[in-house]
């Protein structure tokens, strides 16, 4: 059954099982994809798609039909994301001040990696980093976008983010300098 995105939203609006099977069905690859980044595993990244989806059945009343429909399901799982660090503030501020990596980059190395090992190698970023190089990197957000989402300073996310940066450098260079073997990818 082809998907009629106006009719699956007005069944969602009435409850319909069906039209909530609909939605989830069509959306939930592209959407497990972008909870993947945030994730520190598939088991996670599958528990923020499911929170994720609830959000979506339970706000789609606030869908007024204005932009894209998949643009705004993707910004409900990237909040859900961004939440479900908040409520583990104290490990997600532990994470940020911990890590401190020096690395060489070189550029030939990106010319070998392919897309799975570059999400293996985000998903092995440290909680704090892999939010902030998500919500800059990835999703588009500024430096001060983010201070407002997770109540830090602009300064802390912009070092954050290099940081993450330097550390996903350093994980290249592990990977394809020293242990000459496959990246494990994730599940």
């Amino acid at each position: 059954m082809p998907f009629d995105e106006k009719e699956v939203i007005q069944g969602c609006l009435e409850g319909k099982r069906s039209s909530q099977k609909q939605l989830y069905e069509h959306f939930a690859g592209k959407m497990l994809g972008v909870c993947m980044r945030y994730a520190k595993d598939r088991a996670e990244a599958e528990d923020m798609l499911q929170e994720g989806f609830l959000k979506v059945f339970q706000g789609i009343s606030r869908f007024k039909g204005e932009g894209s429909f998949e643009g705004w399901i993707r910004r409900i799982m990237v909040y859900n994301a961004i939440n479900h660090y908040k409520h583990r503030s104290r490990k997600f501020q532990e994470d940020l001040d911990r890590e401190d990596v020096d690395a060489v980059y070189q550029d030939h190395i990106m010319e070998r990696i392919s897309a799975k090992e570059i999400l293996a190698l985000v998903q092995h970023l440290p909680e704090g980093y892999r939010l902030i190089f998500n919500l800059y990197a990835i999703e588009g957000y500024t430096h001060k976008e983010i201070s407002e989402q997770l109540g830090i300073a602009i300064g802390t996310s912009k070092s954050q983010y290099a940081r993450a940066k330097q550390h996903m450098q350093g994980l290249l260079a592990r990977h394809y300098q020293i242990l000459n073997e496959p990246f494990e990818e994730a599940k």
